[in-house]
């Protein structure tokens, strides 16, 4: 009886090159949800320091001498900006209560901070995180200290 012999190659060469195209499917869809995983820690983290910086703001307002066309532009702004330095002066708003008052007769401020856009970079999917607005009420200490200046706000 004649058997037919078929020549079939080695399994190891057959398989050449599976592992190093599995990895690339693979690694592609790891990295971009571990990057993604990052980013959103990012994105909290600025979540987290709008609302660090509505408080800062906000007591700086409260002890320093400003009215309220000062407020927008020096010190607050300038301090919450170090906090979170994608802030601008737009996105931040300084109301003292009750409105029209003045240094001595000014009963509370509130610090906003509105539309502040967090730019990710999140591969293939990059998309921008509008934070939600975040407002810090304080009541008054010192509007009105040493000798109508306070050095520490300047």
């Amino acid at each position: 009886m004649n058997r037919i012999r078929i020549h079939r190659r080695p399994p190891a060469r057959r398989q050449r090159g599976v592992a190093a195209l599995e990895f690339a499917l693979i690694a592609s869809i790891f990295f971009t949800l571990l990057i993604g995983v990052m980013e959103m820690g990012r994105v909290l983290f600025y979540f987290n320091t709008a609302a660090e910086a509505t408080r800062l703001g906000a007591r700086v307002a409260v002890v320093c001498d400003i009215d309220s066309s000062q407020a927008t532009t020096n010190p607050v702004v300038r301090d919450m900006r170090r906090m979170l330095p994608i802030l601008t002066p737009a996105n931040v708003s300084v109301v003292y209560t009750p409105s029209g008052c003045d240094a001595s007769s000014c009963t509370a401020v509130t610090v906003s901070v509105t539309n502040v856009t967090v730019n990710t970079m999140v591969p293939f999917v990059p998309f921008n995180v509008t934070l939600p607005p975040f407002s810090t009420t304080l009541p008054r200490e010192s509007l009105n200290s040493v000798g109508g200046t306070n050095p520490s706000c300047t």
